[in-house]
């Protein structure tokens, strides 16, 4: 029987299996960085999942729905655009369900992010380090415009199944985990999927939750996979009507709480999940009292050389 027919039956029942161990991530408790008693912050600690970062949530959905729709066989290579994290979420669950996958990357991703999709069999096609993930997609456009009988482009940044993993998984665990409490929820935009899945799921929940969404403070910025909205090219998922607030983070704000999380709360957190926090720690200070919600999409362990320059 050939390879293809195989594949084909047990690609869905193995897709499922991987479905037990992404999500169901911790609520972790921030009790020393901001000063009003009044209000409570808490995170999701999302690299305590398959594929290491927030990111396995939405890759997984994306092969998931692509496998049910018959739009993904395994026999052709899964292709995207990522700055890191998506697409080590997609080499893992490639890597266990034998798909052959391709990567568009820009040169400037951590070292760490390119020795983990090389030892995960990726094939990696570097953008320049100056286009970012605009010219990362832009790649990838091309290469499935040029061989389409060879590529699956999953396209995360306009894939629907990319917010509805969040709507489907985030938003519930943070709804249970603060006994419907939660105030306000506040993250960072990249593709934007955590922000608008999780954020309709807690809107549609209750209305008065506020939802705020970070972004860098410029364009040329040092934050991995964020989009300053207003010189990127906007996800297509993206909806611009859910935000109830938009707030600039800076580089040096990041990496000041990356600091700070590991000396006062003995957090090693990416530069993005610092920048979280202190978006997070800023709004505490501003408001009379309440429940927030943050995320950390990934740890430090992908971000030696920052570590090494910051300690």
């Amino acid at each position: 029987m050939a390879r293809s027919t195989i594949t084909q039956k047990s690609l869905l029942s193995q897709v499922e299996q991987l479905g037990k161990y992404v999500g169901s991530t911790p609520l972790y408790p921030i009790r020393k960085l901001h000063q009003n008693e009044k209000v409570q912050i808490f995170a999701k600690v999302e690299w305590q999942q398959f594929g290491g970062s927030v990111k396995a949530r939405p890759a997984y959905g994306i092969i998931r729905d692509a496998i049910r729709n018959g739009n993904l066989t395994g026999t052709e290579h899964m292709l995207d655009a990522t700055s890191g994290n998506t697409g080590i979420a997609y080499a893992h669950m490639a890597a266990a369900l034998d798909i052959p996958i391709t990567l568009c990357l820009p040169e400037n991703a951590s070292e760490e992010r390119k020795k983990r999709l090389k030892a995960l069999g990726v094939e990696i096609c570097f953008t320049s380090r100056t286009g970012g993930t605009d010219e990362a997609q832009e790649k990838a456009r091309q290469l499935v415009s040029e061989q389409p009988e060879k590529y699956f482009y999953a396209d995360q940044y306009g894939n629907e199944s990319n917010w509805r993993s969040h709507f489907e998984t985030t938003g519930p665990e943070v709804i249970q985990q603060t006994s419907g409490e939660l105030t306000h929820f506040v993250t960072g935009l990249g593709t934007t999927g955590t922000f608008v899945g999780t954020g309709q799921r807690l809107r549609s929940y209750n209305k008065d939750i506020s939802l705020v969404g970070l972004q860098p403070d410029i364009a040329m910025h040092g934050l991995e996979g964020w989009k300053h909205l207003e010189t990127a090219d906007i996800p297509e998922i993206y909806d611009h009507d859910l935000a109830d607030e938009l707030r600039p983070v800076s580089t040096e704000k990041a990496y000041e709480f990356v600091k700070k999380a590991a000396r006062e709360e003995g957090l090693l957190l990416s530069p993005s999940s610092a920048a979280n926090l202190a978006g997070a720690v800023e709004l505490a200070e501003e408001i009379d009292e309440g429940v927030i919600v943050t995320v950390f999409p990934d740890d430090a362990s992908k971000y030696r050389e920052v570590m090494e320059d910051l300690f």
